[in-house]
């Protein structure tokens, strides 16, 4: 039998590794269960399903009689394509805020799409540099919209969103959001920042499963998007009239992942929402640094600039600290973490979203422990040689 499902580690509803990961990520049994079922994709009760799932994601953003979701089949990176390509006309120009990888991803995307655009990049570690981004604004009359990552999984980092969405509305301009990685546990609500749209998707503080990304699109703003779309299947306003004409999908949707998001958005109002599972995340944070710490690992981020998703790890600098060895056997022990994605610094990380609870992060602490103990590495920190 295979180690994992032995050992004493291994806590999931399921028997499955804990994935401590930013997405996809461990999921309760019964949001597992929902998708046992075949539904018709016209079936009346699949699109009552549906229905809710749309309604109640705009109850979340706080937008509703202002906004509406707009589903998109696919990961995130199909709805924040779909936003950028929906939303930033042929004759507009898109700012793109960088500080890790999807800053970079959405430039590219727009650029794929032949949009003019410019970029206000600022190391991973750092956030966004606001002074620059008014002068940008000032300067640069051809941008039409900003784009910004709430949370940016590559460090880890939680970006001044209210703080850009201030700036982008002072000069004039339209605020795309990538909130892929905070929304629902992590409160952006629309009757206080501004946005004309912001990207999520089912994997993530939703905790459902992969599949299904979606865009919460203010009207006004989406009344606007005809014609702008540069491909079928990702025009937001061509699914969201969709809707509106028939309450179907143009295209065969995800069946399976909407009824499985549709238990998991039950699951999410009986915690307490936003509130309750970003209070949970939030704990969860706390153990895992708090002990990676006690370890002598040092985190990328100072705590106010950490967002409760992901953490960043400095790797060890000890010679005996090989991290395919650590990956390995932590997961032989019932727990998948993250290798690191910066250029700033030699790293991995660590997840606190899906169905995890605090103590599923001692319970980690405690493998972690044991397996630089048997790599006879004392000391996590980067700043220590080896003994």
């Amino acid at each position: 039998m295979n180690r994992r499902m032995t050992t004493k580690h291994t806590q999931s509803e399921t028997g499955d590794p804990l994935l401590l990961t930013p997405g996809p990520l461990t999921t309760s049994a019964s949001v597992k269960q929902a998708m046992v079922h075949d539904w018709g994709s016209r079936d009346a009760e699949f699109l009552r399903i549906n229905r809710m799932v749309l309604d109640k994601i705009v109850e979340l953003a706080g937008g509703q009689g202002t906004h509406v979701t707009v589903p998109v089949q696919g990961s995130g990176t199909f709805a924040v394509e779909a936003m950028i390509t929906s939303f930033v006309p042929k004759s507009g120009k898109l700012l793109v805020l960088i500080n890790g990888a999807y800053g970079q991803r959405a430039l590219k995307i727009a650029q794929i799409a032949g949009r003019a655009t410019a970029s206000l990049e600022t190391p991973e570690d750092t956030p966004p540099d606001l002074a620059r981004l008014d002068n940008m604004l000032v300067d640069d009359t051809a941008i039409s919209h900003v784009f910004a990552v709430h949370c940016e999984t590559t460090s880890g980092i939680l970006n001044p969103i209210a703080e850009v969405a201030e700036i982008v509305a002072r000069h004039g301009r339209r605020l795309l959001v990538d909130s892929m990685s905070a929304f629902g546990a992590i409160e952006i609500d629309a009757r206080k920042i501004r946005y004309d749209a912001l990207a999520a998707s089912s994997n993530k503080c939703l905790e459902g499963v992969p599949g299904l990304g979606f865009v919460i699109c203010r009207n006004e703003a989406l009344a606007e998007c005809k014609g702008n779309a540069t491909t079928l299947v990702l025009d937001l306003f061509d699914q969201a009239e969709a809707f509106a004409r028939t309450g179907q999908y143009r295209f065969t949707p995800p069946i399976h992942v909407i009824v499985a998001l549709g238990r998991a958005i039950e699951e999410h109002e009986a915690e307490g929402g936003v509130v309750g599972r970003g209070r949970r995340y939030r704990e969860n944070a706390g153990v895992l640094i708090d002990g990676m710490r006690a370890m002598g690992f040092q985190t990328l981020l100072p705590d106010r600039l950490q967002a409760p998703i992901i953490v960043t790890f400095h790797m060890p600098t000890d010679p005996r600290f090989v991290f395919q060895t650590f990956y390995d056997a932590l997961k032989d022990r019932g727990y998948v973490i993250y290798p690191g994605k910066l250029t700033v610094a030699d790293s991995f990380r660590i997840g606190c979203i899906g169905r995890l609870y605090p103590q599923h992060m001692v319970s980690a602490l405690l493998a972690v422990r044991e397996v630089l103990d048997e790599m006879r590495v004392s000391n996590g920190g980067p700043a220590l040689a080896a003994e």
